[in-house]
């Protein structure tokens, strides 16, 4: 019995570390975006990205395929509509407002995962967890200072994105029990390409300037795969990682892009956090670790 618990443990102190690894690296793929962003559109950005995500996860996925029956289509797609949705409506929502208020709107998402999971997934969040949530998300507000002048029309788009992004992750751990994640990653890309070249196309046709398509050079195609790469990548670990942890526990974690986020402004615009920024991080931190180390001890105690 020990044997088996000290296996539970294991496998739950691995997913841990990969949805910790995945949330510190995912970041990247907005200062990527943001780096390109004078030369190529948004939604160009997002389509490469499902469009790299597809040729990855290609042969992986057809050797599932081979081993497994593909099964639950309809909502595997939806995974792939939302988080596209997600894309094109965060890169919009930044390019009419400022980046704290949409950053301070958006981060409201892992709120609504922790609430929405009682409510779809029959999850108890318990007090100490929701605590660690609301104290992580006062922290997030402390880094970026929003102005809290967000009650504009454009302060929907931000609030669509967490919505969206809240309904993939609910989706993921729902579907996570019954389908294989290469299959959920590979059918999430390639819907996610179709949504977005249908996108592009009306993009083309109404002239939206966050929807235009250029050629971009070689070494914009290089960042372009890297991108596509760190997504790609970040996203199957969140999909292998939710089989084994609740929706709820994976909440207060995500604050950590706040952190990551802050260094890579710093690494690569040279955009230096001041003293509150700083006292933000560690709140972002402190309430990660909090639920890091009760998961431990929970899984640990197996209660």
């Amino acid at each position: 019995m020990s044997y088996f618990n000290s296996l539970k443990f294991s496998t739950h102190h691995t997913a841990i570390s990969l949805v910790v690894i995945a949330f510190l690296v995912l970041p990247a793929i907005d200062a990527i975006a943001k780096f390109m962003s004078t030369d190529i559109s948004a939604g160009q950005i997002a389509w490469t990205r499902f469009l790299i995500q597809t040729l990855i996860m290609l042969p992986f996925f057809l050797n599932t395929m081979r081993l497994e029956k593909i099964h639950s289509l309809f909502p595997q797609a939806l995974r792939g509509i939302l988080i596209a949705a997600t894309t094109v409506l965060i890169f919009a929502a930044v390019k009419l407002m400022p980046l704290a208020e949409v950053i301070s709107i958006f981060f409201i998402e892992p709120l609504i995962v922790a609430l929405l999971s009682t409510i779809f997934l029959g999850e108890k969040i318990g007090w100490r967890r929701l605590s660690a949530t609301i104290i992580g998300f006062s922290g997030a507000l402390i880094v970026v200072q929003p102005s809290y002048k967000i009650f504009g029309l454009f302060a929907i788009l931000p609030f669509a994105a967490a919505l969206c992004f809240a309904f993939y992750i609910i989706l993921t751990r729902k579907l996570a029990h019954t389908i294989n994640p290469t299959a959920m990653q590979f059918s999430s890309g390639f819907s996610g390409l179709l949504f977005m070249s249908i996108v592009l196309a009306l993009g083309y046709f109404l002239e939206f300037p966050v929807l235009k398509v250029t050629m971009p050079s070689q070494d914009q195609c290089l960042l372009l795969l890297l991108l596509g790469l760190i997504a790609t990548v970040g996203h199957f670990m969140i999909a292998f990682a939710i089989k084994y942890i609740e929706a709820s526990t994976l909440a207060p974690f995500q604050y950590l892009e706040i952190v990551a986020a802050t260094f890579y402004g710093l690494w690569l615009f040279d955009d230096f956090p001041d003293a509150l920024a700083w006292l933000g991080i560690f709140i972002i931190v402190s309430s990660g670790c909090y639920t890091f180390s009760r998961e431990q001890r929970k899984n640990g105690n197996c209660e």
